[in-house]
């Protein structure tokens, strides 16, 4: 098997992500507008229960930002397969670019709520999902009886859009293994390096096998660049905010050696700074723990500014990001002058 995903085209160029929900697409524009104007890779979004992610992005392309966008991730249990598909390519042919359908779970509490009872096997709820939305996306007539959707059917034929990929939420090692099997992109947040090399790319590998390729790993960071009057532990705790609260979250952090303790805010938020779960410094620091994750497999990194959006706003965190891109790309390695003569 060919483990590793197709060459990437910019590997020091990260993404950026828009980590809110928003109230309106306004609000999203000049993270868009950083896109353009820096080439970073692609702006992504997450899931929004204010103004809907699908709609979002496209109204940001119809202002004419028509940039690679990603869903990191969309809760599948709020539309079947199909819906997801279709709204994944419609993106792409309205963007006319290339789109990561990003989906995950959520909680049990919210799946039984709309659903009637949690899943019984989250892994084979999402296997199933992605696969019916891998094989519509990919003109097949897909014909699916299982325990969380049925499917008999497939989507009208449109062979001009940009290619989508199909992304899995993966934060532990079984759904990695999922997501190896099923997925063209494993979407992780919070995932310190070493346990993205050490425990959930072993996992995509085993779970690739007899596939050919292993799935691309896109993995959210949190980022701050250190400036006078900034606490980077304030940074810390604010980015990571609820998510601490989390069992997944806290499971996942504990497994990767990141102890958080509720009760101890301080030794919380140095042991994010310390596992890099939050990476803060100048932003040639931060590029160069960047590539640190590269090093660890990941091929797309998204720039999260989180604690400084909460803390300071939109512009402070677009200047971070802005800055952050700006020394990733004085790290890309640039042809050698021969001199004339």
């Amino acid at each position: 098997m060919n483990a590793t995903p197709p060459a990437d085209p910019a590997p020091h160029t990260p993404a950026v992500l828009y980590p809110l929900q928003p109230d309106h697409p306004e609000l999203v524009a000049p993270f868009a507008s950083l896109v353009q104007r820096s080439g970073a890779r692609r702006l992504w979004m997450c899931q929004s229960f204010k103004a809907e992610t699908h709609q979002v992005l496209a109204h940001l392309a119809g202002m004419g930002h028509t940039v690679p966008v990603g869903t990191s991730v969309t809760l599948l249990p709020l539309r079947h397969p199909y819906e997801a598909a279709l709204q994944a390519r419609s993106l792409a042919l309205i963007t006319g670019q290339p789109v990561v359908a990003g989906f995950g779970i959520g909680n049990p509490d919210f799946v039984a709520g709309l659903t009637g009872s949690p899943y019984a096997s989250p892994r084979t709820a999402v296997r199933d999902y992605l696969s019916s939305v891998r094989s519509l996306l990919d003109g097949e007539t897909v014909r699916h009886e299982g325990p969380y959707h049925q499917m008999h059917g497939g989507l009208l034929p449109l062979d001009h859009a940009p290619r989508v990929e199909v992304g899995a939420g993966v934060l532990r090692p079984g759904m990695a293994r999922t997501a190896g099997e099923v997925a063209d992109v494993a979407v992780t947040w919070m995932t310190p390096p070493s346990y993205i090399a050490g425990t959930l790319r072993p996992a995509l590998h085993e779970g690739a096998q007899g596939r050919g390729v292993r799935p691309r790993i896109a993995t959210a960071v949190h980022v701050a660049v250190v400036r006078p009057g900034r606490d980077p532990r304030r940074l810390a705790l604010a980015a990571a905010g609820r998510h601490l609260e989390a069992p997944h979250y806290a499971d996942m952090l504990s497994k990767a050696g990141v102890a958080v303790d509720p009760h101890d805010p301080v030794g919380t938020a140095d042991a994010l700074l310390g596992g890099q779960v939050v990476v803060t410094g100048t932003p040639e620091e931060i590029a160069e723990a960047l590539d640190g994750y590269r090093r660890a497999g990941v091929d797309e990194v998204m720039l999260n500014p989180s604690g400084v959006l909460l803390t300071e706003g939109v512009h402070a965190a677009v200047a971070d990001m802005e800055e952050v891109l700006a020394a990733c790309d004085r790290m890309l390695p640039r042809p050698r002058q021969h001199a004339a003569g």
